[in-house]
Parts: structure tokens; sequence; C-alpha cells
């Protein structure tokens, strides 16, 4: 069951629901009694979007996609845009990317229509050797359900690293499923949720290590506060035989109101013995004594505040390796959380 094959038959019965143990925090069922109808072709303008590419894929209601090959290096931004209100679409995107190349991958979600229904889905592989930099910006109209699924095949020796910002929707969920092979290759994958209001995001990850010497780190941060809701579900599965595998989660979370909410469930399941895993889940407000000190050095309580969640949150903006596009990142989160 999937948002997906809901959107293609129109059956909402194919929707998951709190009945699906990885969907119990994100319960689609229950919110779409009744899917909108399709997204209509738009020949209307698009707002600019994230700079620092050097090329621009642009998928507007689903429309626009076509098949990546990537063979020289370079710097790629793919902007996924809902521009039409209370219509369903969806979208699935193949990247591959060669032996020895590397892509920087900017990509966005942008709500420019409001109340829409929006699933898109990326198959992507990387050859032996090759390097991929995600970096995700997810800015869904608040009234939207979004859904983002990524599916990433590693040969031997590649790099695959992601960064995540979102600032969550009426219900967003961004999901990466990664086959990792060992044998030198490494995965780095982290994620920040920003939200206020009603909104809520559910960042989804799943990594199977299925050979020998394989990497992966992994860190995520949110900060909620009203009444939003962050969700947090990370797996790794260190398969029979993958030895010499390393392997590290955290999840850490400020709540900053009472009727604020936070669910995470980081999970190792290890079937090898010579294996280094570990992870680690806090979550929490904001350190009253930072915030004292601060303001016995004339700062105001709310410029505090805001610099305290700006740092808790900049650990995951300054991994980005790519300067332009931590850069972008950066920027994009102190918007949000100074309008927050």
């Amino acid at each position: 069951m999937s948002l997906a094959r809901a959107i293609e038959t129109g059956d909402v019965s194919e929707l998951p629901s709190r009945r699906d143990e990885d969907w119990r925090w994100t319960d689609l069922r229950a919110l779409l009694r009744v899917l909108p109808p399709p997204s209509p072709l738009y020949e209307g303008e698009i707002a600019a979007g994230p700079s620092a590419a050097e090329k621009t894929l642009l998928v507007v209601n689903g429309r626009g996609v076509q098949p990546l090959r990537v063979s020289d290096d370079g710097v790629l931004a793919l902007r996924f845009v809902s521009a039409t209100d209370e219509t369903a679409h969806l979208a699935r995107l193949g990247i591959e990317v060669e032996a020895g190349r590397t892509l920087t991958l900017l990509e966005s979600y942008e709500g420019q229509g409001s109340g829409y229904v929006a699933h898109a889905e990326l198959d992507i592989r990387l050859g032996e050797g090759a390097r991929l930099e995600r970096v995700v910006l997810a800015d869904d109209d608040a009234d939207a359900v979004s859904v983002s699924l990524a599916k990433v095949t590693l040969a031997a020796g590649a790099a695959f690293s992601q960064t995540i910002l979102t600032s969550g929707a009426k219900r967003q969920r961004i999901e990466t499923q990664v086959e990792h092979p060992g044998q030198g290759a490494s995965v780095r994958m982290d994620g920040a949720y920003l939200l206020s209001g009603k909104t809520h995001a559910d960042i989804t990850t799943a990594v199977s290590h299925n050979g020998t010497d394989g990497t992966t780190v992994q860190l995520t941060k949110g900060v909620v506060r009203d009444q939003a809701r962050g969700v947090f579900q990370g797996r790794i599965t260190v398969a029979e035989g993958a030895d010499r595998t390393d392997a590290r989660m955290g999840h850490h979370a400020l709540i900053l109101s009472e009727r604020a909410e936070v669910d995470a469930k980081p999970e190792l399941l290890i079937f090898a013995d010579d294996v280094q895993c570990a992870h680690g889940n806090t979550i929490g407000a904001l350190d009253e004594d930072a915030i004292f000190y601060a303001r016995q050095r004339g700062m105001s309580d709310a410029q505090a505040r805001s610099l305290l969640t700006e740092a808790f949150i900049g650990e995951v903006i300054d991994r980005i390796e790519h300067d332009g596009a931590r850069d972008v990142a950066r920027a994009w989160a102190a918007q949000r959380l100074g309008g927050a």
C-alpha cells in the first residue's frame, strides 16, 4: 500500500494507515477520505527556486520527468513543484551516476499551490566509485499531503551523502531506502525538521548492509513548536556475513512548546558478529543554563533562544560538503527559524 498506488487507482483503501507499523505515526487513510482530481498541465509562471546549481530539471505537477544518466561531474537542481490547488499527482524518476563520476543534487519540493496531494519516487543508482551528495529542501504547503521516496543502490566503493531539511506539511513523509554493498562503499544520511503551527514531518530511513567493510553515519535533528509533530524512523540492518560494518545513528530533538510532539524509533538489526554499531536518541528542551549565560552577555531571551536553536540545527548543515549547497541550506534554515 502506498500513496503512489492510491493516486494511480483512485482507491483510498490503497493508502497506508496506522495499522502499517512503518506508517503508524503518519496515517494517510484516516486523513484522506477522498482523493482530489488529477493535477492539470500547468502553463503559468513558476517562481525561482534554490540557486547554486549549474543545470535545472523542473517537474511541475508530476510532469517534466526524464531519466538522468550522469556521465560528467556537476551540480544539478531537481525541482518538484506542486503548482495547483487541491489536485493530486505522481512523479517517478531514475537517476544513474556512472562509475567514478561526482554529482551534487540540490533537490527541492515547492508548494506553490495549496491543499494538493503529491508523491515523488526516485530510483538512484551509483556506479563503482561514484559519488552523490543529495541535499533536499522540502517546503510544501502547510495544507498539503506530500510523500517522497528515494531508493538508492550503491556499487562497490561508491559514496552517498544526504541532507534533508524540511518545514513539514499537513502530512509529509520523506523516506530513503539504501542498498549498501559494503566493499568500501560509504553512506552519510543527515536531516533536520523545523516545524511550527500544525505541520507534520516524517523522516524515515532504512539502510541494508549486505557486504563486508561498509560504513554508515547518520545524524537527524528536529525543532518543533506550537502544535507541530515530528517523526523520525531510522533502521540499519546488518546482514549475516556483513562483517566489519561500522554503522552509527543519532537522533536529537528540541520541543519548544507544550503541545508539540516528537515520535522517534531508531533501530539496529544486526545479524553479523564482527561489527561496530551504535545509536542514540534524545528529546528535550533548550538548556536553561545556556540561555541564562547568554542573557548575562546582553542578549534578550528571544535572541538567546534563537541563537541556541540555530546552533543546534547548524551541526547538521555544517556536514554538507558542497560549499554552494551548504550556503543555500544555511539560508533556507535561517529563514524558517526566523519566521517561526
